[in-house]
């Protein structure tokens, strides 16, 4: 599990970044396949050596490869033995299948559509004075959001991608930049967003896939904690402030007390303000007012 959980722990942690740099995910999803394929083709030997070594050092007993499996933790002499040997068991039923289970799970979450998307996103990333650039796979990606572009002519996309990039690049504004996001809100800084209004949906489409995978998954992770058997009663409200405060444990780390505790200060001092009001207004039901000051 150390070997395998290894080759796949780089990949996992990148798709799991709130900022994912898609070229790198790309990259890391065919490397992840090629070190799990290459293990299942040549990786058998030099684990089992390894194994050896371990039980060696710790006194463990080694089996008899060659002798047949006996299958469950019964005694030996009620245990039920298979036909098949011990190599064939670890190897095969062990080592291959959970293998074959990890492929089988790129292959499904990576399929030949998904990737392609992908490439086409990954040609917006405006390192390297837009390197990656291309303006067929960007045409591509507008044919795969129909909805999106409709009734714009290819010739048009064609048009103003070829006059973006001719301009951004010539921009020292965007010599720097890092990322995707980055790249978005300097559109929107130099107002070049109005400009090139379909290079800037491209961008909103690009952005939006992190947070339709790795951040709902966190969401509906975070809810088993939040929302338990004692706060299973909570408003749709409260539950949704009490879900923000958890997830995003990172930005509100770095509020200072201080102002937290003025904030409070303020909503007292107004709810001071709103009673006198109410004494003076007594037409003022108390139901209306408890309304007036939540809100």
């Amino acid at each position: 599990m150390v070997e395998i959980l290894g080759f796949t722990n780089d990949l996992s942690e990148a798709l799991q970044k709130r900022d994912q740099d898609l070229l790198n995910a790309l990259s890391l999803v065919q490397a992840t396949k090629e070190e799990l394929q290459e293990m299942r083709s040549d990786g058998w030997e030099e684990l089992i050596s390894k194994v050896m070594k371990i039980c060696n050092k710790h006194d463990i007993d080694v089996p008899d490869l060659d002798a047949p499996f006996v299958q469950g933790k019964k005694p030996r002499r009620h245990a039920i033995t298979s036909s098949v040997s011990n190599l064939h068991h670890y190897k095969h039923d062990c080592l291959f299948s959970v293998l074959d289970l990890q492929l089988h799970e790129l292959n499904a979450r990576f399929d030949e559509e998904n990737t392609e998307l992908l490439q086409c996103v990954s040609c917006l990333n405006p390192s390297s004075s837009f390197e990656a650039f291309d303006v067929k796979k960007l045409l591509r990606m507008v044919e795969l959001y129909p909805n999106d572009f409709v009734d714009v002519p290819e010739v048009v996309v064609r048009h103003q991608l070829q006059n973006y990039v001719r301009n951004v690049r010539s921009d020292p504004k965007f010599a720097k930049l890092k990322g995707l996001s980055d790249l978005c809100a300097k559109l929107v800084e130099t107002k070049r967003c109005n400009t090139f209004d379909i290079v800037y949906k491209l961008l909103k489409l690009a952005l939006v896939l992190p947070v339709a995978t790795a951040s709902v998954e966190r969401v509906f992770s975070a809810m088993k904690f939040v929302k338990s058997q004692l706060c299973n009663k909570m408003g749709d409200q409260w539950l949704n402030d009490r879900l923000v405060t958890f997830i995003e444990r990172d930005v509100l780390g770095t509020i200072d007390n201080d102002v937290i505790l003025a904030h409070f200060q303020i909503m007292v001092d107004d709810f001071h303000c709103k009673l006198l009001d109410y004494n003076v207004n007594s037409s003022i039901s108390m139901r209306n007012f408890l309304s007036w000051f939540y809100l």
